[in-house]
């Protein structure tokens, strides 16, 4: 795709609708200077990484545009847009290996090994806690009026259905932010988290999401693309359930 008509389409698409840019800011909660450099395509204006293609999905959802081809060329574009890098000259092996290399590759995966048991027993911990926490916020709800104990007709009480997934939540940062997470009343995170980090959490009913710079975070919802916390440069809290999923799924439509 030649330079220039990702752009071009992304205007043209917005101006047949008769949405200024005032109109799809608010409703996306994207910044101003974001929308103007995708439709000019300045490349250098705009976040990397999986923050412009939530810019794009975003922008495709509002205006009732097909996600996926929006999103391939906008890849096309920014992809043909970029200088290529230029590749360091190889670098001569040495000739003999040091004696103490061996030691050190068996340290550093002995030491990998170590760091993934701990980072998979701190995922179990906090997970257990997770559903602990909202089996006991459920046991605590008092029983509806009319109701016996939430039992059926049979006199067999009534469960979750234990097939419904849990809510996986995705947070990636473009810059260094104070992030506070809670999953189900429990305090998941609350600590500040620099550029580039990607952290991953699950809960059974609902994520408490608030950041000190809210267009910092981008979040994913069970993989779908959640709207912006706040207002861009402004801290922010959004919470975030099952009914979150089923809205993005829909999607907006303008007439």
């Amino acid at each position: 795709m030649a330079k220039g008509n990702f752009g071009e389409r992304l205007h043209r698409e917005r101006e047949m609708r008769e949405v200024s840019v005032e109109e799809i800011t608010g409703a996306t909660r994207i910044a101003r200077r974001y929308l103007e450099a995708l439709e000019n395509e300045d490349w250098s204006k705009l976040p990397g990484g999986v923050f412009g293609r939530g810019f794009v999905r975003s922008i495709a959802r509002y205006l009732g545009l097909d996600e996926d081809s929006l999103l391939g060329e906008y890849d096309l574009a920014r992809k043909s847009g970029l200088p290529v890098a230029p590749q360091p000259p190889p670098r001569p092996l040495p000739r003999e290996l040091p004696r103490w290399l061996p030691a050190l590759i068996v340290l550093l995966v002995l030491l990998g090994i170590a760091a993934g048991a701990v980072y998979g027993w701190r995922r179990y911990a906090a997970r257990r806690n997770a559903q602990a926490s909202a089996a006991q916020a459920t046991a605590n709800q008092p029983a509806p009026a009319g109701t016996a104990s939430a039992a059926s007709a049979d006199g067999k009480s009534l469960a979750p259905d234990p097939e419904e997934p849990p809510l996986e939540l995705s947070i990636s940062t473009s810059a260094a932010t104070r992030v506070r997470i809670l999953a189900d009343g429990t305090l998941l995170l609350d600590a500040e988290l620099g550029a580039g980090e990607n952290r991953r959490f699950t809960a059974r009913e609902q994520f408490e999401v608030t950041a000190a710079d809210s267009s910092a975070v981008l979040l994913e919802l069970n993989h779908q693309t959640m709207p912006p916390i706040g207002t861009p440069g402004a801290s922010g809290t959004i919470i975030l359930s099952r009914k979150d999923l089923k809205q993005a799924s829909g999607g907006t439509t303008q007439p």
